[in-house]
């Protein structure tokens, strides 16, 4: 690993998004009251979700999916480019489209090929003025369009949305609020430490694998680096063969009952040689062999705006120790426009 001595302008944009992220979060949650009553209503009536999205938009789905179905509700997460492909039926259910642009590519052909979308489709955004804004009836985010590449504040304030309705739906939002407004700050030195000489990151979770899948897209866009995410199922059926001293591995673990799950992959992979490092919000106590990052007890979206943040942090350093000019990209743009 490499030092940078001066500190990247795309990693400089990056830190003045998350700067923001926690208020702008509580604003976006605090002023999508009105249409969060409307979404959850379509959920009761239909029962049935549908989350569309890509990248980063996409992990945010994938990390809500398992708190909409523990309200009984049918909810699956779909990159809309697989949706456009080989689509599900969408009649009877409700769908939501997060696009934190609202411009992509996959967002204007599916609503052109769908003739508007089904009769409960709503759109999740940060830009009040976008096409998906303009199209749908659309939960919007404070502070406007995400400048920077690599979704992070864009990823707190979607999550923030989802809290407004799953608030609306009868959920407890004080836990969340509070990892918002008294946001936790523990050491990420020996975590950056322990990944110095790997070449590739793998991360992984089970309930919190929306988490992991977020964070393993903004290690790889950032480092350039092979870094990826399998849910902890999924990771231990075969891929295990790719670990050793090379490979990370980042975990994320909640208070829930996975956790034990959890701890049993960090055990493995730290026995296959790989260096391992543990997000804890389990309240249980820590892994042998693994560096923990632990934060106070918390499942759901508590757990998940806890450990939000301290993971971008680690993502950022871990980019910035590669390479000079990390947050700049050089084969992608912020927005998607073409498939």
């Amino acid at each position: 690993m490499k030092v940078s001595k001066e500190r990247s302008a795309g990693l400089i944009a990056i830190d003045k998004e998350m700067a923001r992220q926690h208020a702008d979060a509580i604003e976006s949650f605090e002023r999508s009251a009105p249409l969060a009553q409307k979404v959850a209503a379509s959920l009761r009536s239909t029962g049935r979700l549908i989350l569309l999205g890509m990248g980063g938009s996409h992990a945010v789905g994938r990390a809500v999916e398992p708190i909409y179905r523990a309200f009984g509700i049918e909810a699956v997460a779909l990159p809309l480019s697989e949706q456009l492909g080989q689509p599900l039926p969408i009649e009877g259910k409700t769908v939501l489209i997060t696009s934190q642009s609202g411009e992509s590519a996959e967002v204007l052909r599916w609503f052109k090929e769908t003739n508007g979308g089904a009769a409960d489709t709503f759109g999740l955004t940060l830009e009040g003025n976008s096409f998906l804004a303009r199209t749908a009836p659309s939960l919007i985010g404070a502070g406007g369009t995400e400048q920077a590449f690599a979704a992070t504040r864009s990823l707190t304030i979607s999550f923030a949305l989802h809290l407004s309705v799953l608030a609306a739906l009868g959920d407890d939002p004080a836990g969340a609020l509070q990892a918002l407004r008294e946001p936790e700050a523990p050491a990420i030195d020996d975590a950056l430490a322990a990944l110095a000489v790997v070449r590739a990151v793998v991360t992984s979770g089970r309930r919190l694998q929306g988490l992991a899948e977020a964070i393993g897209l903004g290690l790889t866009e950032l480092s350039r680096l092979p870094c990826f995410s399998l849910e902890g199922g999924q990771l231990r059926h075969g891929p295990m063969e790719m670990l050793g001293p090379s490979v990370g591995v980042v975990l994320f673990r909640a208070s829930d009952p996975t956790a034990g799950l959890v701890a049993a992959m960090a055990t493995s992979a730290a026995e296959a040689g790989s260096p391992v490092i543990v997000f804890d919000a389990s309240g249980e106590p820590p892994v042998e062999g693994v560096v923990t990052i632990r934060f106070r007890r918390a499942a759901g979206l508590a757990a998940l705006f806890a450990m939000l943040p301290v993971a971008q942090s680690l993502m950022l350093a871990f980019a910035d120790a590669r390479v000079d000019n990390a947050g700049t990209p050089v084969r992608s743009t912020k927005i998607t426009r073409s498939e």
